[in-house]
């Protein structure tokens, strides 16, 4: 069977530590598929408010998420420190990608690894726009 390999950039573009919540568990009370992609979700709108920036503005644009793709590697219980580490790779015209490594902070242990297709988007205009040249920097910058 296929298996989903989400490679990690060299750099590291921001780093945040969460902790698993009880809304973060599924039916085997450990942390849920849906509560990983909403942990990146967190570290995202944490790295863009560290910048000064939303996702309604993104240093001139809007962001939109296309795609996602989760390598599961461990399982992570109720108040698991986790220390979420993202990159940017694949930097284009009008998207990039962000790679997050959720770590338990424990035992160091990889809980998944998760990569965003990222899509600049014109709200107003309901459109994709060109990546900003402050976003641009903002990611090349590692």
């Amino acid at each position: 069977m296929p298996k989903i390999v989400v490679e990690m950039p060299e750099n590291r573009l921001f780093a945040t530590y969460l902790a698993v919540g009880v809304g973060d568990l599924n039916y085997g009370n450990h942390l849920s598929n849906d509560a990983v992609l909403r942990l990146c979700h967190e570290v995202r709108m944490r790295w863009l408010a560290a910048a000064g920036w939303s996702e309604l503005d993104a240093g001139g644009a809007g962001l939109i998420m296309a795609d996602a793709a989760v390598q599961y590697l461990a399982q992570a219980h109720y108040g698991d420190g986790l220390r979420v580490e993202m990159g940017a790779a694949e930097i284009g015209r009008s998207g990039f990608a962000l790679l997050y490594h959720i770590i338990r902070e424990a035992d160091a242990r990889s809980i998944a690894r998760v990569r965003t297709g990222m899509v600049c988007f014109d709200y107003a205009r309901q459109a994709v726009c060109r990546l900003p040249g402050a976003l641009k920097h903002t990611l090349e910058a590692v």
